[in-house]
């Protein structure tokens, strides 16, 4: 964890103009909240530096569905990070409708862990594969989508047509990246689905985000590319004005 003291002070050090804060899944309700108070608190003490996601448990009902309500009249652009296989939630079941149609009619994101199937083991890794986040995607095409670290490598099988059509709607950020991939990992998912699905993200505390925009930077990327990951992309997704990355 991170207080925004800390968060503010590393982006003054990385050049960062404004970062995404958002929580963990937290199993119960009332963590939740406790979160969000604190989200909510950052944003207003620094509305041009963040921008905020709340934390819900969504089988907690209605109360999880006000909650989110509170949360974004206090200016929060949507839910994240939800971890479905942490919070005992289906991916696919009824619980998740209200939520899903009230982000859509709203513009807000859903920001999801996601987990590789293969690979190394590793604290926090989970079971959110591109096999369980498939169907999710199919069941709310509308909901606009952040697939946390590359989506588990979901972009992929972008290469077969009906999946580029499902992930019309679907970002991947890049958080944590140089613990799973080598770096030849942003040129290749540039080709296969488009600079335009890619957001950076650094999983900080886990790691300084100077690590990755290091990685971003030398890529082999068109100073376009380069642009869109860096910041682009999520002025874009998250309805910001301002020049810079």
């Amino acid at each position: 964890m991170a207080t925004v003291q800390e968060l503010l002070t590393s982006m003054d050090h990385c050049e960062i103009d404004v970062s995404v804060i958002a929580g963990i899944g937290w199993t119960s309700h009332e963590l939740c909240v406790e979160n969000n108070d604190y989200v909510l608190e950052c944003l207003s003490r620094y509305p041009r530096r963040l921008v905020g996601l709340a934390s819900i448990q969504p089988q907690a009902g209605d109360v999880a569905l006000k909650e989110l309500e509170r949360c974004v009249q206090g200016g929060v652009k949507g839910v994240g990070e939800m971890r479905a296989d942490i919070q005992g939630f289906d991916l696919t079941s009824g619980v998740l409708a209200d939520v899903a149609t009230y982000l859509v009619a709203h513009g807000l994101v859903w920001l999801s862990h996601a987990s590789e199937p293969i690979g190394h083991a590793y604290p926090g890794k989970g079971a959110l594969t591109p096999e369980m986040l498939y169907p999710f995607l199919l069941s709310y095409p509308a909901l606009r989508v952040i697939l946390a670290h590359w989506g588990g490598g979901l972009p992929f099988y972008a290469l077969m047509p009906e999946v580029m059509t499902a992930l019309e709607n679907v970002y991947f950020d890049t958080a944590a990246s140089p613990y799973l991939y080598n770096s030849a990992v942003y040129r290749q998912v540039v080709d296969i689905i488009g600079a335009e699905h890619i957001l950076f993200g650094s999983d900080y505390p886990l790691m300084s985000p100077s690590r990755g925009l290091a990685e971003v930077r030398t890529a082999d990327l068109t100073k376009f590319a380069q642009a869109a990951v860096a910041g682009g992309n999520a002025r874009r997704l998250f309805g910001l004005s301002g020049g810079g990355e």
